[in-house]
């Protein structure tokens, strides 16, 4: 559940970014609107991929507690 609500609000400040970013480069809303609702839907799905990625990783090789802890 973490991890969906993490996705989640990186994905709508991702959109916001994107939408913001175009509209400087392109000085026109459509096509900022156009570029940032694509883009963020790939870069969340990307970003859910690497959070599970990640997760099976720490799963797999769990931190070793340190000496001087």
């Amino acid at each position: 559940m973490r991890t969906a609500k993490k996705t989640l609000s990186y994905s709508l400040l991702h959109l916001t970014v994107a939408i913001v970013v175009a509209y400087g480069l392109t000085r026109d809303w459509r096509a900022a609107l156009a570029i940032g609702l694509i883009e963020p839907i790939f870069q969340t799905i990307a970003f859910a991929v690497h959070e599970r990625i990640w997760d099976r990783r720490e799963r797999r090789n769990p931190p070793v507690a340190s000496a001087a802890a």
